[in-house]
């Protein structure tokens, strides 16, 4: 039976500090969409082309990397001008014929029609987020149910698998890997948004998932939700004021295959 109340031994700890300290540099990033948004100063242009790089992050890196350039292109550097200028029945016909796997151009014209349509009406897309964010709350997943709620209802079904709500129990790796993106400030995550670090979820993809169980955060065999919760919680009690910190060094360090990796895991008591 799950166990919310896991925590992780003092040695771990401080492992995992000697390894956020160690991958919390730029130079560590590529490849990774995230490296796309590095490039737009504006929050307002950062926030619609992180949305855009998360949305689509799934599949191999290098295939991920190549359709966000291909989905940013259109937006001639001014992603926030590009949702402003362009009438949304014209998204369709500028994204035909795009696709990223089993997502078409299609999927990805209707989040950006949801997308125009939340910053038509709050002023940006942070704004449309902390609408329904509760400050005194645990984590950010009743104004992310309602985030990717808003985006995708009143459009049609597309797009709907580009953005999974909470409400289905979903992880929702990429929305939380976007707000990590756009809340964090450090070498790595640009920030931008004034919304609690305290309050974020981690991005449960397998790398995470299998880290959780190895590190006994989770005894969750689903990849749902409630692991990610779960995973989070246990991170909590080390880092209160920032639950993911040690996201990006620990999935690093899931894809790498060097001489380190190994040295790296033992530090951490995984196999």
């Amino acid at each position: 039976m799950s166990n919310p109340e896991r925590t992780m031994d003092a040695p771990v700890a401080e492992a995992l500090e000697r390894l956020y300290e160690r991958y919390d540099d730029r130079a560590w990033v590529d490849p990774d969409p995230l490296a796309l948004l590095y490039g737009f100063d504006d929050v307002r242009d950062r926030e619609i082309a992180g949305l855009v790089a998360s949305s689509l992050a799934f599949g191999g890196v290098r295939q991920i990397m190549r359709s966000v350039e291909i989905a940013l292109a259109p937006m001639a550097g001014s992603p926030a001008a590009f949702l402003a200028e362009t009438p949304p029945a014209e998204f369709r016909r500028i994204y035909e014929g795009f696709r990223h796997r089993w997502a078409t151009g299609d999927d990805l014209a209707a989040v950006l029609a949801g997308a125009a349509a939340m910053i038509a009406a709050d002023g940006s897309l942070e704004a449309g987020f902390r609408s329904k964010l509760d400050p005194g709350g645990e984590t950010v997943i009743e104004a992310l149910a309602d985030f990717a709620g808003r985006i995708v209802c009143g459009v049609d079904d597309d797009g709907a698998c580009l953005l999974p709500s909470p409400c289905r129990r979903s992880a929702c790796k990429r929305l939380n890997l976007f707000l990590r993106w756009m809340v964090r400030r450090d070498a790595v995550d640009p920030g931008g948004w004034e919304v609690p670090a305290a309050m974020l979820v981690v991005p449960l993809d397998r790398h995470m998932h299998r880290f959780g169980l190895a590190l006994g955060l989770t005894g969750r065999r689903q990849a749902d939700l409630q692991t990610a919760l779960e995973i989070t919680a246990a991170f909590r009690r080390v880092s209160p004021a920032d639950p993911v910190k040690y996201d990006f060094a620990l999935t690093r360090l899931g894809i790498r295959d060097d001489d380190d990796r190994a040295e790296l895991l033992g530090r951490l008591g995984i196999a």
